[in-house]
């Protein structure tokens, strides 16, 4: 018997917006910013590239582009794309 290996596609389980949020807001709390990049693209392409595109003013090149593992979007598209998602950044004391 052969056993089929699918791919993990982790946007797929993003299917609610408190869904997108803890998984932004776990990433966040990394500090990792090579990984968080990587998840607001998961979280992006979750609600759809296109849509966020549009909301943001930028094109799915441009937002794949930032949000790759190379990428190294600006504070600005962050957070263009974060209120795209319906979310914010916010501060908290550590």
């Amino acid at each position: 018997m052969v056993e089929k290996i699918t791919i993990y596609d982790p946007a797929k389980a993003l299917n609610s917006i408190e869904a997108i949020n803890v998984f932004l807001e776990d990433a966040f709390e990394t500090g990792d910013s090579a990984y968080i990049a990587k998840a607001l693209g998961i979280a992006a392409k979750a609600k759809g590239m296109s849509a966020v595109a549009k909301d943001t003013g930028l094109s799915r090149e441009q937002l794949y582009t930032s949000l790759s593992d190379n990428g190294n979007p600006t504070l600005k598209t962050i957070v263009k794309i974060m209120h795209s998602l319906g979310l914010c950044l916010t501060v908290k004391h550590i």
